[in-house]
């Protein structure tokens, strides 16, 4: 790697000329003072957050000690009296509020879905982006969200019976959502526009308008009969789209070609756990393209359908009020930036004395530096025209770690010449130590957090890595059943809720993760909503859309207030560790567990590994697609290591499930030219080896973390593709 020098620091070359090149001009930042700058916060922070990951081990340590001594889970009052007393879990002050100010009403006021999208498919971060709008017709049409009798669309032409029930489906959405003041949507036949508002023509001849006028925001075209016009409810926007020259608006009574809903109205442009980044090509390939997102011209060639074209950032639209007055539509969600935790070093910079210093701290930089285009004195004020930069920090491990990102924020702040708490920070909840002592975690940063997010998978991980000497923990399925999962997730709203978030921050639940189950995410993930969820993840644009129904169904800020005050969630459940009591699994049982674990490892690293594909749809054991990242990777391994610490099964069976798994593997992913097959010679292939690292040495990484294992043996895969190109 060619390096340059900048004020001590070895700077790989690359990088060094993207930044000055490529980043900085139109900032105002020029690159001297950038790198002496970013030189004292390296010489600062880097040994502070050395000792935070010493801390975290030296934690683990005394817990693995004091369950070994005590031979398995302790009465829980007992393992909160010790955790006080080695400082795992830290006082609790005075209740208070947040502070933030200067959030945009996506995070502050809205209630929505969102989505993350790995910043290194551009493709993908485009669609994701914009996103903000989606075809609820075709959402439903396409999926299986309408089941049973009515059947799924086969074939390539349009199908009228699943057509007319796609339109009742949304039609009976509108009843609910904008109810009309007589009659229903069912009945509607046409539509103008008139100083009072929106007037809907019926069958019957009458005329109604909507039960609540105010509902009605503006509209296209000709006011006497609009071509698009919108509604709102619930603070999100619904467009009905009128054109009869399309087949679905022809056959339409007042010609309704689609219904449109405001859907994705945040993304976190992901640079971590859905990304693979090893080294400094792969990070300033990441930064670019946030680089292109922040200065708008982003751009990606698409085929799709046959048809090939240029994808870029939607523009705003131009709407007319009833008033005749002009108002713009955003059509873009807000992004958010996730940067990596504290853990993981990178070789893009080293310091005076040759070491990888962490990537989080390059990643508060450079995305902080990129986003000056957006939010700086010449800035476009195109993603936030509060003027914020919002980072969502993962995997922090309590206060102390919160008020290091904290610090640096600040640091980074003054280094670019920024307003002090323009950069806000999301609070990832999900790791133990942070669930445990969240007011505090949040107490840290009370001037900058606008997003605290459950993550129930790496908590999954994290849960069971802590527990690792406690004994055998349950089946993954039953995870959800534990004492500390139901405890986690009720734990995060009222927190939330008592520290004032609503008005300046989000309360978010965790990713849906089977993209083809759409009728099944309709059925279940509404009810986040009701548990006080102001937005939620989901793995796809068309998945946004129809999740965006349940904010229609339920009126969060409602179901917050009716949160407020209740019991908190007790201790003793958080610190109950979900180890299986007598468990009384067959041979049938364990083994269909690690199959299950073993598939779903092999199916994800083989992408990570040989591909550089950090988020992937996985096909299960069963054939069944579901979205894979570090975090379900993380959760399967550690899994897989405490049943084999734990004697539930030996080594040898894990070997030869997970050697059977590669061949399951390998024939799912047959049809694919550039896949290389693991179980020929699994002692050949890097990804299988890394599958088995993983879990063999599971329960000696740091947090029960992959990325150790992952950039080792990525780094690996790419210097033999290297050495073979050369050759």
């Amino acid at each position: 790697m060619q390096r340059v020098t900048w004020s001590g620091l070895r700077v790989a070359q690359e990088l060094s000329d993207f930044l000055e090149l490529e980043a900085m001009p139109g900032t105002g930042v020029q690159a001297g003072g950038f790198w002496h700058e970013f030189a004292g916060i390296v010489r600062d922070l880097v040994p502070r957050n050395r000792a935070l990951l010493a801390r975290r081990e030296a934690l683990q340590a005394q817990i693995d000690a004091r369950y070994r001594e005590a031979g398995g889970p302790e009465e829980p009052a007992a393992h909160a009296a010790f955790l006080r007393e080695i400082g795992y879990l830290v006082p609790e002050g005075p209740d208070f509020a947040v502070t933030t100010a200067n959030v945009d009403p996506e995070i502050a006021r809205m209630s929505g879905p969102q989505l993350v999208v790995p910043v290194t498919n551009a493709r993908f971060a485009l669609a994701a982006v914009n996103a903000r709008w989606g075809s609820l017709y075709d959402a439903l049409y396409g999926t299986d969200a309408i089941p049973g009798s009515e059947g799924r669309a086969t074939g390539k032409g349009y199908d009228p019976t699943r057509g007319a029930a796609v339109v009742a489906w949304a039609r009976d959405l509108l009843d609910r959502a904008a109810p009309l003041a007589a009659g229903d949507w069912r009945g509607v036949r046409s539509f103008a526009v008139t100083p009072a508002g929106l007037t809907v023509g019926l069958g019957d001849g009458s005329a109604t308008a909507l039960r609540d006028p105010r509902q009605f925001v503006g509209y296209l075209g000709d006011a006497e009969a609009p071509r698009q016009f919108l509604l709102r409810h619930n603070g999100l926007l619904i467009e009905i789209v009128v054109d009869e020259g399309t087949e679905v608006g022809a056959t339409d009574p007042a010609h309704v070609s689609d219904v449109m809903l405001e859907s994705a109205i945040t993304v976190i442009v992901d640079l971590e756990d859905s990304v693979v980044a090893v080294d400094a090509e792969d990070k300033v390939a990441a930064y670019r393209n946030w680089l292109g997102l922040m200065k708008g011209d982003l751009a990606a060639e698409v085929t799709k359908g046959g048809r090939r074209f240029v994808r870029r950032l939607n523009p705003d639209l131009n709407y007319v009020t009833a008033d005749d007055e002009t108002i713009d539509l955003r059509t873009r969600a807000l992004m958010l930036v996730r940067n990596v935790g504290h853990l993981v070093m990178s070789p893009a910079i080293l310091d005076a004395e040759g070491n990888e210093i962490p990537e989080g701290i390059i990643d508060a930089m450079v995305t902080s530096l990129v986003a000056l285009h957006d939010v700086g004195p010449e800035g476009r004020r195109a993603n936030s025209p509060a003027g914020s930069v919002y980072i969502v920090k993962p995997k922090m491990h309590g206060p102390e770690e919160v008020a290091f990102a904290v610090e640096l924020f600040g640091r980074v702040e003054q280094a670019l010449g920024m307003a002090p708490d323009m950069l806000k920070i999301g609070i990832m909840d999900a790791e133990r130590r942070t669930t445990v002592n969240l007011k505090e975690c949040i107490r840290a940063a009370r001037s900058r957090v606008v997003l605290v997010d459950t993550g129930s998978l790496d908590r999954t991980g994290d849960e069971i890595h802590t527990a690792m000497a406690a004994g055998a923990v349950v089946r993954k399925a039953a995870m959800r059943g534990a004492a500390w999962y139901r405890a986690y997730e009720d734990n995060a709203v009222d927190v939330g809720l008592a520290c004032g978030l609503p008005g300046h921050a989000g309360i978010g639940k965790g990713m849906w993760t089977t993209p083809d189950r759409m009728a099944a995410m309709l059925e279940s993930k509404g009810v986040e909503m009701k548990q006080g969820a102001s937005t939620a993840r989901v793995p796809s644009p068309t998945a946004a859309t129809l999740h965006a129904t349940h904010y229609h169904l339920v009126d969060v800020a409602a179901a917050q207030e009716g949160l407020k005050g209740r019991e908190p969630v007790p201790l003793d459940d958080l610190l109950t560790p979900p180890v299986a009591v007598r468990p009384e699994w067959t041979p049938e049982d364990v083994q269909g567990e690690l199959d299950d674990n073993a598939h779903g490892i092999l199916g994800y690293v083989v992408g990570w590994i040989d591909r550089g594909v950090g988020w992937s749809r996985v096909p299960d054991v069963h054939g069944v697609g579901r979205m894979e990242d570090r975090a379900t990777l993380r959760a399967a391994v550690q899994h897989m290591a405490n049943w084999l610490r734990h004697g539930v099964c030996s080594p040898e069976q894990v070997e030869e499930t997970l050697r059977r798994m590669a061949a399951i593997v390998d024939r799912q992913n047959a049809g694919d030219p550039l896949y290389r097959p693991m179980a020929p010679d699994p002692e050949a292939s890097v990804a299988f080896q890394a599958a088995r690292d993983l879990v063999f040495e599971g329960a000696r990484q740091p947090n029960g973390y992959a990325e150790p294992i992952l950039h080792r043996r990525r780094r690996e895969r790419k210097r033999l593709d290297a050495e073979a190109a050369g050759a």
